[in-house]
Order: C-alpha cells, then structure tokens, then sequence
C-alpha cells in the first residue's frame, strides 16, 4: 500500500531541508566554550525557550500513546495534559533560584543545596531513566509511525520500522552533536510551529470526515468526553482498593486510572517533571534571563495546552471512523471481528488518521509534523543526557579540563547515547503499552527528587543528611518495585501466588505505589533532617525560602510585568474552562 504522494515526498524532503539548514547555520557559530554547548550561550529568548520546552514534551507518547489513549478512554488521560500549570510553578517559583545558582544541571542544584553525593545520585538515576523511558519510547515510536505511513519501505531485509527507528536517531544524533542545546533549541522552535499547524489539521480534516464535532459526542458517546467518569466504572469502591482484584481488574487493565491516584499522585509526577527533570528545565537555564525564563514557561504552558485538541481528540476521531463504519480502513486496523476495540492497535490511531483523512500535500505536511515530534524529543534527551554525563560525571571528576575539551566529551557522551538508542531497537520492537510503561517508571522514579527539591527550597531546615535518606529510600523502594514487575511483564504466564508479598506489590496500582514512596521518602527527609544539625547559613544562602537576600527579591520583582501576571492567569482560567467542559 502507497500512502504517501510524490508531493508529501517533496515536502518531506522540504522539512529536513529546513531543520538541516537551521542547525548548519547553529553549528557555523562559534560554539566552543560549555556555556554554548550546553546552554546555548544561556542567550535564549522566550519564544525559542517555550517553543523548545513544548517540543521536547511533545513526544512519541503524544503521537502513539496519548492518541491511543483517546481511542480507548476518551479524554481521561487529559489530566496530564492539563498539569501545564505545573510550568508556571517552574517559571514563578522554581525558576528564580536555578537562574540565580548559575547551574548547569539539576543535580549540580542539588549539590549547591546539599551535597556531592546528591548530585552524583540523581544524575545517575536520571542518565538510567533516559535510556529505559525516552530513548525507549521515542525509538517505538519512530517505527511505528514509519512502518503505519511507509510501510512499502525496505531495504537490506530491514523493514519500514527498523529504517524508520534508524533515520530518525541518525538525523536528530547529527546536529545534536555538532550543534549542542542552540542548534535543538532553535530546530526545535521551527519543529513546534510544523507539528502544531499539522496535527490541527488532522483534528479538523478527521472532524470534516466524520461530520462534526456534534457527530463526535453521538457516536464517541458522552463518557468519553467526561474527565472524571472513566476514573469511577462501576463499582465506585473499587476504585479506592489499592490491589487489583476481581472487580477492579477491569480499570487497571484498560488504563482507567482511579482518581485518588489521578489527584493525589499525579500533581507529584507532573511537577517532578516540568520543575526538576533535566530534560526540560536546561530550556530554561539557557535563558538570557529571569524574565525570558519566566515568559518562556508561561509560553509552554499554553503551547501545552493544545495537545487535548490536537492528539486526544484525533484518538477519539479515530475510534468514531472506525466504529461507526464511516471507513473501512480504521475498521479493519482497529476493531476485531465482533466489532470491539483493538486494545493494542489503538495506538497506530493518530497516524492512521494521517494515513486516510489526509489529501496529498497536507498529508505530507503532517508526516513532516510527526517527524519533527520524534526528532525535538530524541534531541532533547540526547542534549540532556550528554550534558549530565559531561558536567556531573567528566566534569566533576577531573575538574580542570578545558572548555573545548568538555565540547569534546559532550559530543562523545551524545554518540554514545545515539549508539544505544541504536542498540536498543531489537529491545522494544513489536513492544505493546509503553505509554503506561513510561508513566510507571516516572511514578516509582519521580517521588523522591520530587521531595528532595520542594522540600530543600521551600524549607530551609532540611540538610545533606535528610535529602540522602529520601534519595536513598526513595529509589531503593522504586527499583524494587520495577525488580518485582520485571518478571510478571516479560515471563509468558509468569505469576506470584496470589495473596502473597511479591504478588501484593506487583498488584498494587503504579500510583498508589507512587504515592507510597513519597510519603517515606517526604517523612526520612524530614525526619532525619531534624534529627541532625541544620545546614550552615552559607549551604542555603539565595538556595531557600527565608534565605533570599533583600537585593535578590527585588530583583525577581523586577523582573516581571502585569501582562505577565495577567497571562499566567489565563493559563489558569483555561485550564478550569477546560475542566468544566470535560465533567459533564
């Protein structure tokens, strides 16, 4: 099956035209110090900090996951999306304190807050998680894409997915390593505007094909435009069950996710990830300064908002087609014989839409759009991950190399990670459900750096000691529980004797575990914190609440307008209209 034009052909080849041509000017600049490399000369303005924030979030989850998730559970999964609040915290509350540290990492934060150990924990963790989620997930979905949209393509026995997996990671490897944080910053930015204008055009074309949005909520059925329902099935006291049973095995394996665990335990991922993680707070270290730090999150925050529209939504189009027999093609790829859902197939949605509803020439324009989702998302980690490696590890350790030297080892460090995205491929072929995959690992992994770094700014008692203890606690009770699900997830009918340890663990819903290791890891924090002598004044000074030096405060107040008051506040205000939509 041909799916692709001569005309998408030509402008696909248009696209990398554009962003090759966009990092080749990045690159001609003198890029030769740290500071450019990893920072992008920490000279970025809002727009390119928001637009690369958004890009890099906007990844093979979004295409494959988040999409599929619409075609099985509606909009429930837009909660997530809907935590682009969690960029203002970062812009008004967290941001200050980093641009103040002049760091080049979160875990080099944690240092200045804490202590060494701290930091060579986190960036640990942090280079592991990389590799298990983001390369992993972002490979996935590099193939599937390819193997839905040109499944014609081979070449020496490889087949579409295998070419499509290997392109992309050679692409985005290419000018990550020759042009650092500027030259994905400003791809990036190109990349946002590209798969913003595409993916709204798959919404209205796949809206146009079903006969409107009021056809959508006939056919889809109101349930799956209800934010709250799919987290309450029937049987309401199943949900609060933190073990899956009989009666609550029916949400826990279609992805329904409860909702104390939605409201309770979410908020904590989401700010670990958007205040915290490297992977998109370096945007925002990479600005010129506070003010352009600041305007670059409220930025993503709207941006962040668009994907309920532009990749839920499409999810959902795409269930309608195929359901309500408007086109045989979803049909067939979706739906079994009985006419139900597809579990597993659900997540080619969004690039089936591209595939049928699409005419020639925007088609094209949309595949350069998902193209440039897989690439901003795999620059981004590879930017990310050579950085920890570079400044928290080379750095560290052998401190008086030269500027152009740790160039060097940071463009070595991000061949290394291509070569293991590479690697990784035969790993994660033909691999079912990452979308909850990657959502289980953040939940055991997030807790504890969540604690370590809101409780070490908003507290200014909490020491070395206590952050370890949490740090330590936290991951140890995280890996156990990925070593106790390992098994069960790869073991064809492995399984624990129901009722015992091991099977209690592995049963318990990922954000109830979750939300387990938090509060041991929030009460070791505290309480080995008071347990020991306070951090000297100097440890905290400018690094916490209470610790802010006059001339600092009135710097932050300078450092913003009304205007950026008042677009925080309808970020907010969108978000509850959003809400309000969503419940009834």
């Amino acid at each position: 099956m041909t799916v692709l034009s001569t005309i998408d052909w030509i402008i696909i080849f248009l696209y990398f035209t554009l962003i090759l041509g966009i990092a080749w000017w990045v690159i001609r600049q003198k890029n030769d110090s740290s500071d450019e490399y990893f920072l992008a000369g920490r000279n970025l303005g809002w727009f390119v900090v928001g637009a690369s924030i958004f890009a890099s979030n906007i990844g093979s989850e979004h295409l494959v996951g988040l999409a599929g998730s619409g075609a099985t559970d509606g909009v429930a999964l837009a909660h997530y999306e809907l935590h682009a609040w969690c960029l203002l915290v970062l812009g008004w509350v967290l941001a200050p304190f980093y641009m103040r540290s002049r760091v080049f990492t979160m875990p080099e934060f944690l240092e200045r807050r804490f202590s060494g150990t701290a930091r060579v924990i986190l960036s640990l963790i942090s280079l592991v998680a990389y590799v298990l989620t983001k390369i992993a997930v972002g490979i996935f979905a590099g193939g599937i894409v390819f193997g839905v949209l040109m499944p014609e393509i081979s070449f020496m026995g490889l087949d579409s997915f295998w070419i499509g997996s290997i392109l992309v990671i050679l692409l985005t490897g290419a000018y990550t390593v020759l042009g650092g944080l500027k030259a994905v910053a400003y791809t990036e930015s190109i990349q946002t505007i590209i798969l913003i204008f595409g993916a709204t055009l798959v919404t209205y074309y796949g809206l146009d094909a079903l006969g409107g949005w009021s056809e959508l909520r006939r056919i889809a059925g109101s349930e799956m435009f209800n934010l709250w329902k799919p987290l309450v099935p029937d049987g309401v006291a199943g949900t609060w069950s933190p073990v899956r049973t009989e009666t609550t095995m029916a949400w826990y394996f279609n992805d329904n996710y409860p909702w104390l665990g939605m409201l309770f335990c979410a908020p904590i991922i989401g700010l670990w990830y958007w205040c915290t993680d490297q992977y998109i707070v370096q945007r925002t270290l990479g600005a010129a300064n506070l003010t352009e730090a600041r305007r670059g999150t409220i930025a993503a925050a709207l941006l962040k908002l668009l994907p309920v529209f532009i990749f839920i939504i499409p999810g959902i189009i795409a269930f309608a087609l195929a359901s309500s027999g408007k086109m045989d093609t979803m049909a067939t790829e979706m739906l079994d014989e009985q006419g139900n859902l597809i579990t597993a197939n659900a997540q080619q949605a969004f690039p089936l839409l591209v595939a049928t509803v699409l005419p020639s020439g925007i088609r094209g324009l949309v595949v350069a759009g998902l193209l440039a989702a897989l690439m901003s998302s795999l620059a981004g980690v590879f930017n990310a991950s050579s950085t920890l490696f570079t400044m928290d590890f080379y750095h560290k350790f052998r401190p008086k190399t030269s500027e152009q030297d740790l160039v060097k080892i940071g463009r070595f460090a991000t061949v290394a990670m291509v070569i293991i995205g590479l690697l990784w491929i035969p790993v994660i072929q033909g691999s079912r459900g990452l979308y909850d995959y990657l959502q289980s690992v953040q939940g055991y992994l997030a807790p504890p750096i969540f604690v370590v770094f809101f409780f070490g700014i908003f507290f200014k008692r909490m020491n070395a000691k206590g952050a370890l203890a949490a740090l330590g606690i936290g991951f140890v009770m995280g890996l156990f529980r990925l070593v106790v699900d390992t098994p069960v997830a790869l073991g064809e009918g492995f399984a624990y004797p129901e009722g015992s340890f091991l099977w209690i663990i592995n049963n318990t819903f990922f954000q109830y575990y979750s939300l387990l290791i938090f509060l041991v890891s929030a009460a070791a924090m505290v309480g080995v914190s008071l347990a020991t002598a306070p951090p000297p004044p100097e440890k905290v000074r400018g690094l916490a609440f209470g610790m802010v030096s006059a001339e600092d405060q009135a710097d932050v107040k300078s450092s913003y307008t009304r205007s950026d008051v008042i677009w925080s506040v309808l970020v907010v205000v969108l978000i509850l209209i959003a809400y309000g939509y969503f419940s009834g």
